[in-house]
């Protein structure tokens, strides 16, 4: 595999890649942004992301953005010539170049850039004995300051944040609420509890965002046959499941097997989980945009 940039329609390698000074979204965080991911040389789930993306543009009035169609040809050009069999796509929305706020005073034709490269999130050994974590005081933004659907660069810095807290208590994730003290969601992942059979994970109302992986999760469960539950959930919620999970297109799914130092269940991932990563592994190796063949 070698890692690839397409910049504007111009593909070339990482390394010669360059980002323009002004470019809004590395001035101010002005852009949005899609992860997704290659298994098997099949784009999961490549129009949910791009939906979504668009979606994005859409609210947030970044204007002349290319055609959905010539973006989805650019994604597969650009997989295709760095001849990944599995990896991580990175596509990147700016608004356009230029100092200070106002749009006006910029050239407003947004820059896109898709990025081929491979992703590890957590150790591969975690996915196996499962994931510690902590509740961290870093809030979610709340929906009325920035619509939780919106997937931009620059609400990020308080993800980040909570990272970094998790980080100093030496534990492999953070757990953030919303400002009513509800669980939210990881640092970049959504959460998922298990009681009695039951799949409970916290309702969009929450100041979440909806994950591509987490309505891949509740899809599974349906077919399974599992039950599934959008809700609020409480600390409480978390410390008396009977098994917990983190879900991303970065993470994938993880078992979550400890939160502020109280064991999930019997601490060791359990056998629901381990049903649904089969599936979602099993889903993955099936679905998605074949490239390169």
């Amino acid at each position: 595999m070698q890692m690839m940039v397409n910049w504007n329609g111009t593909l070339m390698p990482l390394e010669e890649a360059r980002i323009p000074v002004f470019d809004h979204a590395y001035l101010y965080g002005d852009g949005l942004f899609e992860g997704i991911r290659i298994y098997n040389r099949r784009i999961f789930k490549l129009d949910e992301h791009l939906k979504r993306l668009y979606g994005g543009c859409r609210h947030l009035d970044i204007q002349g953005m290319i055609p959905y169609e010539e973006l989805k040809a650019r994604i597969i050009q650009t997989v295709e010539a760095s001849k990944a069999e599995n990896g991580y796509i990175r596509v990147s929305v700016s608004r356009g170049t230029g100092i200070g706020l106002n749009p006006e005073n910029i050239n407003q034709t947004p820059n896109v850039m898709i990025a081929v490269t491979r992703l590890s999130l957590y150790p591969p050994e975690l996915y196996e004995s499962g994931l510690r974590a902590v509740t961290v005081s870093t809030r979610v933004m709340t929906p009325d300051s920035l619509d939780p659907r919106i997937k931009s660069i620059g609400r990020y810095v308080s993800n980040i944040q909570a990272k970094i807290e998790a980080n100093r208590q030496g534990a492999g994730e953070g757990i953030m609420l919303n400002a009513q003290g509800y669980v939210a969601e990881a640092t970049g992942d959504n959460i998922f509890v298990v009681h009695d059979g039951v799949l409970r994970t916290p309702h969009p109302s929450c100041g979440i965002l909806k994950g591509i992986t987490r309505d891949t999760v509740i899809e599974i469960a349906h077919d399974l046959g599992i039950p599934v539950e959008e809700t609020w959930l409480t600390l409480h919620d978390v410390y008396t499941a009977d098994e917990a999970f983190l879900t991303g297109t970065a993470a994938e799914i993880i078992p979550m097997i400890m939160l502020d130092h109280r064991p999930i269940g019997d601490g060791t991932p359990g056998a629901l989980t381990r049903r649904i990563i089969r599936e979602f592994h099993q889903r993955t190796r099936e679905v998605g945009v074949l490239v390169g063949r």
